[in-house]
């Protein structure tokens, strides 16, 4: 598939899942906390390489940022703090890495354009999101109002084509920010209760350097 036909194809699974609304609001069983093992999977990465999260945490602790979506203006706000906060989590010890919506293609335009430091993984199914407990929003979280009509959201797609950021896949998953020590065990969890809680860099900074001790 070409790479404006996933473009294309991601904002019509954004449209379509506005019109489903959220599916996932609550934990079924609990979710993984401090102390237990981080679910380990094979993703691909921006270049099309299957990565082993278990590798960012073989030989030091490891920092995973779970983004939203490739559209989503949280995640430009998250992509600024990342550049500024990626030296003090690399120095305190850390291996960062993202984890996101889609597909290699799409990480590695969003890599670029948003000068992310760190390898980018994709998990278009979501698997990963679900095996560390990240749900979905309430629309009123994101909206502030009764979700509007189609005609609404088609316009939401061409703005957003303006700012050059696409609309893209789930816009109601949730993201999340795990450290996790290099006996692959959780050593901090957190995640997010709307698009743009983003935790304190001094709360991860002092969660990684807990992980090396």
């Amino acid at each position: 598939m070409e790479s404006q036909e996933l473009f294309e194809a991601a904002e019509q699974r954004w449209l379509a899942n506005w019109q489903k609304g959220p599916t996932r609001r609550s934990w079924i069983t609990l979710p993984v906390q401090n102390g237990d093992s981080a679910p380990d999977f094979r993703l691909k990465d921006s270049t099309g390489r299957e990565r082993s999260l278990s590798e960012f945490w073989k030989d030091r602790p490891a920092l995973l940022i779970f983004w939203r979506h490739f559209g989503c203006g949280c995640g430009v706000g998250r992509a600024e703090r990342l550049a500024k906060e990626y030296e003090q989590f690399t120095k305190a010890g850390a291996s960062t890495v993202v984890i996101g919506q889609g597909e290699p293609e799409r990480a590695a335009w969003y890599k670029e354009k948003f000068s992310i430091p760190c390898p980018i993984l994709v998990d278009p199914d979501e698997h990963v999101y679900r095996a560390y407990g990240l749900l979905e929003v309430s629309p009123w979280l994101l909206l502030g109002e009764p979700v509007p009509g189609r005609e609404y959201f088609e316009n939401l797609i061409k703005v957003h084509r303006e700012k050059g950021r696409p609309v893209a896949d789930n816009p109601f998953l949730l993201p999340g920010e795990f450290v996790v020590n290099t006996q692959g065990r959780l050593v901090f969890t957190y995640r997010y209760q709307y698009c743009d809680n983003y935790p304190d860099p001094e709360i991860l900074d002092s969660s990684i350097h807990e992980a090396t001790a």
